[in-house]
């Protein structure tokens, strides 16, 4: 590994492949199975192979795991079946009963019911913070704070984190800092050079890239791998073979992928920008939006997921609007090839901010699709909207 190049675009390549260990093909096979056999008593009984049962992992499930670590810069990666099973498999990791979380208020919605409904049961308290807090955020850690959990930029909303001022004071005070690390993959966003302990993915979205896979991924500094390796086996969570090839197959073109992400969402954003329906474009990559200065700092990059605010309107022009898009389908998740559309509104669920937008809100992935073609869609459904208003 200390002669792989250091450009990402070659590492995206050739992270985890061990083509003459599979006689020289240049994937790895697809390993199905649950028994792995010992040659001797005496290596089964010194659990001293490398694969030992299926549960555990295989050859198909450890490239994946090596090619993303590699590419995060973490000590080591876990698969897990989803984004959410990687967010839940960590907390309960690093927390127990007594301790108390930081969590921004912006995060993904089902952490918070993670966090709600799960922790609060085994006796974690929860406390919920300004996403813009930064190094302010020592005056919220408390003696028993175990862990900050950061999601940059903000679910749904898109706020950039300072993560390295809320690292510098979670570090000081003994908690750990788990980051969601969905919106810019390790391409445009280094975790563990921001500070992060942990940093995960919902691997279903940008490394699987067809929405055709449900995925997780854990990758750990050192300190935090021996408990997040521990609940990944006592929960017995493990990943189908097609479903980690399938994420092998996507990461290989991660890069062209997010290149034309970034590049469409942008011209996109730009457009939206200047329609007369719209009241504000939530995107950090633009030079308007109040986190840009931030994500200019720690970003490389920016994917194809933002959101708008319209202006006042009716439910039912929104419904118009939408219902009629040909090109923009109406889906939950996002990162495949597709660009999708989801209507939205945060207000009744945060608790430290206030959702201060008057208009009806929309998410946006823009997918691989002609930018032009995708345009044409969405100013046939601001027709559709201005009839029905």
């Amino acid at each position: 590994m200390s002669k792989r190049p250091s450009k990402m675009d070659t590492r995206l390549a050739h992270a985890g492949r061990e083509p003459k260990r599979f006689h020289g093909f240049v994937n790895p096979p697809i390993y199905r199975g649950s028994t792995v056999l010992f040659p001797s008593v005496e290596c089964l009984e010194a659990n001293d192979q490398e694969f030992t049962y299926g549960r555990l992992g295989t050859p198909t499930v450890r490239a994946l795991e090596e090619a993303i670590a590699e590419l995060e810069g973490g000590h080591a990666t876990l698969l897990t079946p989803s984004g959410l099973s990687a967010i839940a498999a960590t907390l309960f990791a690093l927390l127990s009963a007594g301790d108390h979380a930081l969590v921004s208020d912006s995060v993904y919605r089902p952490t918070r019911r993670f966090c709600d409904h799960v922790l609060k049961r085994l006796g974690v308290e929860t406390t919920y913070y300004d996403p813009l807090v930064g190094a302010g955020i020592k005056d919220l850690i408390r003696g028993n704070t175990k862990v900050v959990f950061a999601e940059s930029p903000g679910s749904q909303s898109f706020e950039v984190q300072d993560v390295p001022a809320i690292a510098s004071a979670a570090h000081a005070a003994g908690a750990l800092v788990v980051l969601d690390n969905t919106w810019a993959t390790p391409l445009y966003f280094k975790s563990f050079a921001h500070g992060a302990d942990v940093s995960i993915q919902a691997a279903t979205k940008y490394i699987v890239g067809h929405a055709d896979a449900m995925l997780g991924a854990i990758t750990a500094a050192k300190a935090a791998w021996p408990a997040i390796a521990r609940t990944h086996e006592d929960f017995g969570l493990c990943v189908g073979p097609e479903d980690a090839y399938l994420g092998l197959r996507g990461l290989r073109s991660l890069g062209v992928r997010l290149e034309r992400h970034q590049a469409s969402g942008l011209e996109l954003a730009s457009w939206l920008q200047r329609r007369p329906e719209v009241a504000r474009v939530l995107h950090p990559a633009l030079p308007s939006d109040p986190g840009h200065a931030l994500w200019k700092r720690d970003f490389t990059g920016s994917s194809g997921l933002f959101a708008i605010v319209l202006k006042p309107v009716s439910h039912q022009a929104v419904a118009a609007m939408l219902d009629g898009l040909e090109l923009f389908g109406m889906g939950y998740s996002w990162g495949g090839f597709e660009s999708l559309i989801l209507p939205f509104d945060p207000s009744a669920y945060r608790t430290a901010t206030t959702w201060p937008e008057q208009g009806p809100a929309l998410r946006l992935h823009v997918g691989l699709e002609d930018v032009d073609d995708l345009k044409a869609d969405l100013e046939a459904g601001f027709a559709r909207l201005a009839v029905t208003a």
